[in-house]
């Protein structure tokens, strides 16, 4: 194995990499749906067929368009699933979560080539190497390896069922609500449950985002005050109102005139906040949310220090929630340890002082 295609990968067709990016995905979520689908008949031999194929074209394809990155990748996903087609091997659910954290690291990978993103955070080389060791694994040993490598590339020991790490995160969990919430705190709750209503896929967002913000807050010793932090979890959003539904709702890619009409929502709802006394902390952090360590963040573009650290917790507890819904659409239903990965994969989104006790949230909700 070439190490350096794997940790520096050179890309010298960039169109032929975008005409593979378009295949991978196609294919990613058929991989998603007929794993989905193997969960509730796992000896189903056509099904593990097609999940066979899928993974096979998506490596004909790496072959052809000269991504090595994506081959080396690849390969070991598609002995395994001879094996499994043979019935050397049983289907799993570990097994399941190892092979779709593969995949989502692929695309993760690709897209970031194609940008001119780092992939330093990516761990493709463990990634790889616990791929190969697992495709070889002894019958017996595939639910250990499965977890050796999804710890080994994420960082988190996944637990014995995956339903209870989505439990964890469903509309139903329960939350404890803030005593000191007074009439502005109800009124910026139903405006977030107005714009819940807005989408199906918004179900039960807003109390999973407090959740997750405020014990990442507690976590910390509570530097954020954290009333003004629950008022930030319901208004920071609520700019997206002011913008055309047919933008803001849209499902797939969007024109970067429209990317650029979506960057003006934060500014709406400071608007609304900052003229309501009291609430200025409040509105700091929801002006700020989408700002990054780096400056490549928006509206004002500030770095590191100039963010307040309400701020750099909603960016990360909104975006682990987007990652958690992204490409539902397509049938993509990312587990807890899938969305955290990717989280922890974004090498200058995140402010590095927060991960850290985010993911101590995540982890013993896991570890569970």
């Amino acid at each position: 194995m070439d190490i350096s295609t794997i940790i520096a990968p050179v890309i010298t067709d960039k169109q032929a990499l975008e005409e593979f990016i378009e295949s991978l995905g196609d294919l990613a979520p058929s991989i998603e749906r007929d794993i989905a689908r193997l969960k509730a008949s796992p000896d189903d031999r056509e099904i593990i067929a097609s999940l066979f194929r899928s993974v096979h074209n998506i490596k004909g394809d790496a072959t052809l368009c000269k991504v090595e990155l994506a081959v080396s990748i690849t390969h070991p996903i598609e002995t395994l699933l001879s094996r499994l087609r043979e019935g050397e091997i049983k289907f799993s659910d570990i097994l399941a979560e190892a092979i779709l954290l593969a995949i989502d690291r692929l695309e993760l990978a690709v897209e970031s080539l194609y940008s001119g993103k780092s992939l330093a955070n990516l761990q493709l080389l463990d990634l790889v190497q616990q791929l190969g060791l697992l495709s070889q694994t002894a019958p017996g040993d595939i639910i250990a390896g499965s977890s050796a490598l999804i710890e080994s590339v994420t960082g988190f020991r996944p637990a014995a069922e995956n339903s209870q790490l989505l439990r964890a995160f469903s509309p139903a969990h329960g939350i404890r609500t803030k005593q000191q919430a007074n009439e502005d705190l109800r009124f910026f709750r139903t405006l977030a449950a107005q714009l819940e209503a807005r989408s199906p896929l918004f179900k039960g967002r807003t109390t999973r985002l407090l959740r997750l913000a405020s014990e990442t807050n507690y976590e910390m010793g509570k530097p954020v005050e954290p009333v003004q932090l629950e008022a930030a979890v319901y208004m920071h959003d609520i700019g997206m109102m002011f913008l055309p539904e047919s933008v803001w709702l849209k499902i797939g890619r969007i024109s970067d005139e429209e990317k650029a009409t979506l960057r003006t929502h934060p500014e709406f709802a400071f608007g609304l906040l900052s003229r309501i006394p009291g609430w200025e902390a409040a509105a700091e952090i929801v002006l700020q949310h989408h700002e990054m360590p780096d400056g490549q963040g928006y509206p004002g573009g500030i770095t590191g220090a100039q963010i307040c650290p309400g701020a750099k917790i909603m960016s990360i507890v909104d975006a682990f929630e987007s990652v958690m819904l992204k490409h539902i659409h397509r049938g993509r239903n990312r587990s807890v340890l899938r969305a955290i990965a990717e989280i922890n994969a974004c090498d200058n989104q995140f402010a590095p002082e927060w991960i850290v006790p985010f993911n101590q949230i995540i982890r013993r909700t896991v570890e569970a």
